[in-house]
């Protein structure tokens, strides 16, 4: 059976990571198109070199490729504000649209946690690179828990794979993460912060996350935690705990003070991540890129077998 054609709007570090994926490892999909705005960019220089179809004038010279009517899926890799134009745009010709912006268009898509739920929706949005890495390990507590009143997030990443398009959107990234820390995770209450470390040699992505939670044992929340970090490195090999979780037991007698939220009490569990990048374009130290291309990858697969019925 043929292989469902996709193309990729951007062609800067994420969606040349994206392209590489699905020209070197996807069974289902086929990249027939990359869409950029910069005649000199190396993305649209390394799609040409592969035969791909390209375009350096936007969304407007996409719909001018001989391509353009058999692709079915459209990775959108470029900003939050260019996207609502994409969206409709592509929405009008009955194309799918997979979201790698903050954007937020369409709902929120974590694979390993709601992936099948919004597979219909003609956009999906892949949250942001913390909230993949994050957002997961939040639900995992959330799904052993009677509540979790709150969860917080540190992502940090190297400053040297944060590109114009991630710094354009770091409000967008952190009102679009907290959101999905309580839409998809599952907390009453979520927080996120992002901090671009401009060390060198580049840092590897690193994640906290605290959470407080009721009615869970730390033995429950170990088992699913680690369950969810199997879960996830069936398509993020790099992902992985850097240590046992950590806990810390909230009586009432030493509430914790939540600023915006008040005093409360539980379990707070401490969870430490580091997500190492694939290095299929970018270097291994790009973890936030390659969780997120790993995850619309995912997706799009997932959508090619109920959507349009292609199989491996």
């Amino acid at each position: 059976m043929a292989k469902t054609k996709t193309m990729i709007i951007g062609s800067g570090n994420i969606g040349t990571d994206l392209m590489i994926k699905l020209r070197d490892t996807s069974e289902l999909l086929e990249i027939a198109a990359v869409v950029g705005i910069d005649s000199a960019s190396e993305g649209l220089a390394m799609a040409k070199a592969s035969g791909i179809a390209t375009t350096d004038e936007g969304i407007a010279g996409a719909q001018k490729l001989a391509e353009w009517n058999d692709i079915q899926i459209v990775f959108d890799a470029t900003s939050a504000g260019a996207h609502r134009g994409h969206d409709e745009v592509c929405r009008a010709a009955g194309k799918q649209m997979i979201d790698l912006t903050p954007a937020a268009i369409g709902p929120y898509c974590v694979p390993v946690v709601n992936m099948t739920e919004h597979l219909h929706e003609p956009n999906v949005n892949m949250v942001t690179c913390g909230g993949q890495a994050t957002i997961p390990m939040v639900y995992a507590i959330r799904r052993v828990s009677e509540s979790v009143p709150y969860a917080e997030i540190v992502a940090s990443v190297s400053s040297r794979s944060a590109g114009p398009g991630t710094r354009a959107n770091i409000d967008e990234f952190t009102q679009t993460t907290a959101k999905g820390l309580e839409t998809v995770g599952g907390a009453e209450n979520g927080k996120a912060i992002i901090i671009l470390n401009p060390a060198e040699p580049p840092m590897i992505m690193r994640d906290t996350i605290y959470t407080l939670s009721l009615g869970a044992k730390e033995h429950d929340i170990v088992k699913s935690v680690n369950e969810m970090v199997a879960d996830i490195q069936r398509y993020v090999p790099g992902y992985r705990l850097k240590q046992e979780l950590q806990f810390e037991s909230v009586g009432l007698d030493k509430k914790l003070n939540i600023p915006g939220y008040g005093e409360t009490a539980g379990l707070k569990t401490t969870i430490f991540l580091e997500v190492e990048g694939a290095g299929h374009f970018l270097p291994n130290y790009s973890g936030n890129l390659d969780i997120m291309t790993s995850a619309a990858l995912a997706t799009g697969e997932r959508i090619a077998e109920l959507k349009y019925g292609v199989a491996a």
